[in-house]
Formats: structure tokens, C-alpha cells, sequence
């Protein structure tokens, strides 16, 4: 059956477990996420189908199941399953997406690797993911590509299939001209965004560099601006802008450019710290903190995140004021999203290096400064720290987004908390009420999480309610909206 609503994700929209001998989809643990946020939009049409690619020993097996029928919470749909084989993830992922592109994204030029791209690999498995849209998609259909692994699928597939009606959503930062142009494949990655009927980021920044990379590359006109809503700018900040483009044009076609955030789902979160038994055991957490104050630090094991930084400025923080020994207590997460990659063993190998000297250095028989989780922890254990932590610290190098901190919001219906939010995460043109740093700087780090800890209550309450007034307003459902917006604003242009 054809589908009048099409989503392209390299990852399937299930967890693929075995249980019994037999294999089983399993819904996603968590209702964050892009994955359960994006499912949620098969809700609006007839049928819905997903792309994915599949792990495969052998793709021209006949017994691989290339197409499974799902029906779960969000209704029934068909996921496509592109049979790769670990070559061609490990070189259309692990090194092409992570090695070259991961690092210019975030502006890390240093650690940017083109040496072991297989250029003819990427264009091969983004090939197949446009001709399996093709193959799904119902006439005039609608197609959402997401994300930078998928860059040259709207240009294929736009070949492929001129009536469809495409959007994509970049779901990382997107650089300045003079970081992206370092890509050696710059002009044919963003010549296939510019197939596009629709291209969106988190945040207007974003979407202005990317009119200015293509504006450096191609014949682009701005055809509109907006002025970016007051809610939107955070005064001081790395990444506010005052306005932004909104409509461009390219061989006489127009193609907007979306600047809206993911946000999270904030009444399931507040259903979940409403629970009693979450409330209990949250309390239960804190008594066993004897007094001291709970830090809380959450993300991916990535040098883009700063966990090595953050531990750091801790450690100066014991260090300076001898007084808070004994006083506070950092649980920091930090857990691996790619364990293949010898990059990202090193970033944890430093971590916990750093954790250790911190903890043999300041540590005593009844306390420890730093509690280190290398795992993914439930979100309803999550929920539980969330509920009990004086300071959610987070403080990226450079983020798309950062939902963490969302949630932390969401959840704080008691309006207490504080929230240490990094000038570079996408979120902190929202979130301005949080205590801004910036993690380049020891002196802006070091006073921020002691301008957290020693917040009086009124403060503290005073910053929370405005925290969450903007995540309840800019909710994954308000992001839902929006997209919708674009997509029926993108279509009537067609017509």
C-alpha cells in the first residue's frame, strides 16, 4: 500500500530485541527522542512508512524481511528495512558521518578526518534510500529526511520522484561558511538540500548559515526574512539572532527555511514526577545524600559534549573553596552512543581518568565528589534524579539542541532547581532564565555552578517558572505544529 506520508531515519522506529527465539518490536523506552517523536506524526495520515536501514551479512539473502507492517501506539505503518552489510555502515556512518562530517557540524575542525571517506560508499547507500521512498511514497506524498547522514537522499530522490513534496530536518548545528566549505563535497550536499521543498533546523542561527553556505556555493536569493520572536533571543548569547530567512530561491524554485526546536513531551513528564512511588523514591534520594547538594550531568560520551571540561571545573571548585567537600556530590552520565569508534573510547577513557584523580584526590571513606554511570539509565529512573538534583549542569561545547535540560524543566513542577545551560547547546536561545556559561571559559564556568549552588529560593523559583512557561510552550507538540505548517505551505505552493 502506498503512503501518503513518508519518514527517512537511519535508524527503525522500534527497538529490535529477541525474546523466546523469537525476534520482537518492542516499543521505544523513553517518549523522547526523535524516534517516538516522529512516529507520532503517522497519527495525520492515511498510511504512513518508514525508511531504515538494517544490518545484513548477506543483502541479497531472499529471507531478509525487507518490509515489515507495524502497528504499536501510533498506529499502523510499513517500515522499510535497507539490508546493509557492516562495511557499509561502518563507511557511510562510523567514518564518513562521524569522522568528517560530526566534527565540521560542531566546528571542530582539528578533529575533522576526510583521509577515510568512501565518497562513492555514502552516495551508494543514500541512493537506496531514495529509491526505497520512491517505491513507498504515493503520488504527491509527502517526505521528511532527517538528518546529515541523509544529505544527498532529497536530491536523488527529487530525480526520482519530482511530484513529491520534500522536507528535511537537520537536527545538528549547521556552520558558518567558512567551517562547512571545508567539506570537499560541499556543493553536491547542499544542491541536494536545495531539491528541497522545505529545509529546517532548531534554531534560526542554524538556518542563517545555512543560506549563507549555499548563497557561497549557488545563484540563491533571500526572498523573505522574519523577525525572530522575542521568546526566541536570549540577550548575550552565543547563538541569538535578531532575524532570519524564511523563503530563498534557487533555479526558480522556492524553498523555505524553518527555524523550530524539538521540544519534549511535557505532560507524559509531568504525569511520570507526579507519580507518588517516583516522588518517594526521589525523596529517598535525597535523604541518602545526608545534606549534601545532588549536581546532575547528563549526555553522550562525544568530545562535543564537554564531560571533561565539566569534571575539570569541578575539580577547581574542591579545590578553591575546601568548604564544599563533603557539601555536594556530581552524578555525571556520560554514556556511549558509537563503541566502535577508538575516538569515542578515548573521550571516555579521559573521563574517567579525570573522575578517578578527582574522587582519589578529594574522596573520603563517607564521600565521594563525583558518581560516574558509563549506561543508559530508564527514563523513569531518570525522572527520579531529575526530581531530586539542586543543579542540572549542562554545558556542551556545541548541541543541536539538548533535551536533557528540557526535561529537567518538564519536570520541576515543584518550580525548584537550577539549571547550568551552555551559551553553544541550541536550547539556550529558549532557555535565558537558566544560568548561562560558557564552557571555554574556566572563570564562566567555575562562578556559574557556584551561582547555582548557592541560589536562594526565590530565585531559584523565580528562573524555574520561566524555564518552564518556554518549554511548555515551545513543546515537541508546538515543534509538531509547526512542521505540519510547512509541510501544507510548501504543498499549496506546488498546486
Amino acid at each position: 500500500m502506498a503512503s501518503d506520508f513518508v519518514i527517512v531515519y537511519h535508524r527503525q522506529p522500534y527497538e529490535e530485541v529477541e525474546e523466546n527465539g523469537k525476534i520482537i518490536f518492542r516499543e521505544n523506552a523513553s517518549p523522547n527522542g526523535i524516534v517516538p517523536t516522529l512516529k507520532s506524526f503517522f497519527g495525520k495520515a492515511e498510511h504512513g512508512a518508514w525508511i531504515a536501514w538494517k544490518l545484513a551479512d548477506d543483502p541479497s539473502n531472499p529471507e531478509f524481511e525487507r518490509v515489515v507492517e507495524i502497528e504499536d501506539a501510533h498506529g499502523k505503518y510499513t517500515v522499510s528495512r535497507l539490508p546493509l552489510t557492516a562495511d557499509q555502515v561502518s563507511s557511510f556512518y562510523h567514518i564518513s558521518s562521524k569522522e568528517a562530517f560530526w566534527p565540521i557540524l560542531h566546528s571542530f575542525k582539528e578533529r575533522y578526518n576526510y583521509d577515510p571517506v568512501d565518497w562513492p560508499t555514502f552516495r551508494e547507500v543514500n541512493w537506496a534510500f531514495a529509491e526505497a521512498t520512491a517505491r513507498e511514497a504515493s503520488p504527491g506524498a509527502r517526505v521528511w529526511v532527517h538528518d546529515y547522514n541523509l544529505w544527498l537522499v532529497p536530491g536523488y530522490l527529487r530525480q526520482l520522484r519530482p511530484d513529491l513534496v520534500i522536507s528535511f530536518f537537520h537536527h545538528t548545528p549547521f556552520p558558518a561558511a567558512d567551517m562547512f566549505n571545508v567539506l570537499p563535497w560541499r556543493k553536491e550536499i547542499v544542491e541536494s538540500l536545495l531539491a528541497c521543498d522545505v529545509v529546517g533546523f532548531h534554531i534560526p542561527r542554524y538556518a542563517a548559515n545555512f543560506v549563507s553556505v549555499a548563497r557561497s556555493l549557488f545563484d540563491v536569493s533571500v526572498l523573505k526574512r522574519h523577525a525572530i520572536d522575542p521568546d526566541l533571543i536570549s540577550e548575550g548569547t552565543a547563538l541569538s539572532e535578531r532575524s532570519a530567512p524564511s523563503l530563498i530561491s534557487y533555479q526558480d524554485r522556492m524553498i523555505s527555511i524553518s527555524s523550530a526546536a524539538v521540544g519534549v513531551a511535557v505532560d507524559f513528564i509531568e504525569s511520570r514526577a507526579s507519580d507518588p512511588d517516583v516522588q518517594t523514591q526521589a525523596a529517598e534520594i535525597r535523604d541518602s545524600l545526608d545534606g549534601a547538594k545532588l549536581i546532575l550531568s547528563v549526555g553522550r560520551t562525544d568530545y562535543t559534549k564537554g564531560g571533561i571540561e565539566q569534571l575539570e571545573s569541578l575539580e577547581r571548585i574542591l579545590t578553591v573553596n575546601p568548604d564544599l567537600r563533603g557539601r555536594v556530590r556530581l552524578m555525571h552520565v556520560s554514556v556511549s552512543a558509537n563503541r566502535n569508534m577508538t575516538s569515542y573510547e578515548s573521550i571516555q577513557a579521559g573521563i574517567e581518568e579525570t573522575a578517578g584523580r578527582i574522587n582519589g584526590r578529594f574522596g573520603t571513606l563517607n564521600w565521594q565528589p563525583i558518581a560516574l554511570i558509563s549506561r543508559a539509565i530508564p527514563f523513569d529512573d531518570l525522572i527520579k534524579y531529575y526530581l531530586a538534583a539542586d543543579v542540572a549542569w549542562i554545558t556542551p561545547l556545541a548541541d543541536g539542541m539538548n533535551l536533557v535540560c528540557k526535561e529537567f524543566a518538564a519536570s520541576r513542577m515543584d518550580e525548584d532547581g537550577v539549571l547550568v545551560l551552555s551559551e553553544f547547546a541550541g536550547a539556550a536561545v529558549e532557555l535565558s532564565s537558566a544560568v548561562i556559561t560558557n564552557p571555554f571559559s574556566n572563570r564562566s564556568m567555575d562562578s556559574a555552578i557556584l551561582q547555582a549552588l548557592g541560589m536562594p529560593v526565590e530565585e531559584r523559583r523565580e528562573r524555574m517558572a520561566a524555564l518552564r512557561r518556554k518549554v511548555k510552550r515551545f513543546s515537541v507538540e508546538a515543534w509538531g505544529a509547526t512542521q505540519d505548517a510547512e509541510f501544507a505551505d510548501a504543498a499549496a505552493r506546488r498546486s
